[in-house]
């Protein structure tokens, strides 16, 4: 990535300040880091267990509507 982050597109902060990277930042870097990103498009693949697992099921119970 040799383009300055675009608030908004690449990044944005959450309710504590924090950066958060999106999805379109980390496809376009087109490799998993191993941080546990919330936005990783790539399944947490770099990530060690057992965090790694913990983070797939964090993602898909997010995923499930509450009734």
């Amino acid at each position: 990535m040799n383009h300055p982050l675009i608030e908004g597109q690449d990044f944005y902060y959450d309710e504590h300040g924090y950066v958060v990277f999106t999805e379109a930042y980390h496809t376009a870097k087109g490799y998993c880091c191993g941080h546990g990103c919330r936005h990783c498009p790539f399944e947490y693949e770099s990530v060690p267990e057992p965090r790694r697992t913990a983070l797939i099921e964090e993602k898909q119970k997010a995923l499930i509507p509450k009734s």
